[in-house]
C-alpha cells in the first residue's frame, strides 16, 4: 500500500495565527482560555476515576474546541462518547483500518473533498444511492468507515476549529439500498453523529434523492434531534440551493460546482486513514475504565 501523499492527507501541524483567530471569534480560544480549560479538564479526568483517556494537551483540545473551551461539556462528550462504545462494543472493539480495507480500496462510497470550502470546512460525501452495494459493504461496514474517518479528521486543528459538511448523495437509491438500512443502523448513524462524534458537524446536505427517498426519512426522521434538524438540508437535484451553502467553486462538477469531476475516491484516502492506524488503536482502549 502506497504512503499517505497531499493532497490525501490531513494536516497536523499547530494552527495559523489566522485559524486561532476564527477559533477565538467563535470557540472562545485565546490562550489563557486554552490554559486554564486544559487544566481543569485535565484534573476533572483525574477525578472521573470511572473514564480512561489521554490526558495531554493536543488530546484534550479534541474535545475543548467543538465544546468552545468549557470543560463540563467537554467531559460531558467524553462520557457520551465512552456509552456509544459500550452500548455498541461489537461493532468497534479493536476496529482497524485493516479490518476495512477492501471496503475503502474497492468501493466509492465514502469520500473527502481535497479542498475546504471557503469557510475552511472539510466536506464528507456519502454515496448511498445505486453506488452502494449492501451486500459488499453491509450497513455495519458503512459505519466503520464513518467512524475510522472521524478518528482522522479529528486530528486536525483547522477542521477542529471549521468543522464538517456531511453530503449525502443518494442518486439512483431503490430497494435494495433501503433493504440495507434498518431502524438499528438509522438509530446507531444518528446517535453517532449527534452525541459522540467530538467534531463541529456544521451542516448536512441531502442531494439527488427519489420519491423512494421517503422510506428512508421514514427511518430517519424519529431519531433526528432539533439540533441537527436546523442544520439538515434536502435539496434534490436543484445544485444552485446547495450552492447557498457552499459556493460552486468549493465544488466538483458532479454537483453544480467548477471544479473538475471527482476523479479520486476512498481508495486514494485509505493510506491517509492507515498512517494513523496507531491513533486508531489508542483510541480503540479510551472510554470507560476496565473493571478492577
Amino acid at each position: 500500500m502506497k504512503t499517505a501523499q497531499p493532497p490525501f492527507d490531513i494536516v497536523t501541524e499547530p494552527p495559523t495565527a489566522e485559524l486561532l483567530e476564527v477559533s477565538r471569534r467563535e470557540l472562545r480560544e485565546t490562550p489563557e482560555v486554552r490554559e486554564e480549560a486544559i487544566l481543569r479538564l485535565r484534573q476533572m479526568l483525574h477525578n472521573a476515576t470511572d473514564l480512561n483517556y489521554a490526558d495531554d494537551d493536543d488530546f484534550l483540545l479534541i474535545f475543548l474546541r467543538p465544546c468552545h473551551f468549557y470543560p463540563d461539556s467537554a467531559l460531558k462528550m467524553m462520557r457520551r462518547i465512552a456509552d456509544f462504545k459500550k452500548n455498541n462494543f461489537p461493532l468497534m472493539h479493536n476496529l482497524s483500518p485493516e479490518d476495512e480495507k477492501l471496503s475503502f480500496l474497492d468501493h466509492k462510497i465514502v469520500n473527502v473533498l481535497t479542498n475546504r470550502d471557503a469557510k475552511g470546512r472539510r466536506i464528507l460525501i456519502v454515496s448511498c444511492g445505486a453506488v452502494w452495494d449492501p451486500k459488499a459493504v453491509t450497513a455495519d461496514k458503512l459505519f466503520r468507515m464513518f467512524y475510522l474517518v472521524h478518528l482522522v479528521a479529528q486530528l486536525e486543528a483547522a477542521t477542529q476549529i471549521n468543522g464538517v459538511v456531511i453530503i449525502m448523495d443518494f442518486e439512483g437509491l431503490s430497494l435494495k439500498q433501503v433493504r440495507g438500512l434498518s431502524p438499528s443502523f438509522s438509530k446507531l448513524l444518528l446517535t453517532f453523529l449527534q452525541e459522540a462524534v467530538p467534531l463541529r458537524m456544521k451542516e448536512f446536505h441531502i442531494l439527488k434523492q427519489p420519491y423512494i427517498f421517503n422510506m428512508v426519512w421514514t427511518l430517519f426522521k424519529p431519531f433526528i434531534g432539533d439540533k441537527l434538524k436546523k442544520r439538515l438540508y434536502f435539496h434534490g437535484n436543484d445544485m444552485k440551493k446547495l450552492h447557498k451553502h457552499i459556493d460552486p467553486s468549493d465544488l466538483p462538477k458532479n454537483y453544480g460546482g467548477t471544479r473538475p469531476a471527482l476523479d479520486y475516491s476512498s481508495r486514494d484516502w485509505y493510506p491517509c486513514i492507515e498512517k494513523y492506524t496507531e491513533h486508531i488503536h489508542r483510541w480503540n482502549n479510551y472510554g470507560y475504565a476496565a473493571g478492577p
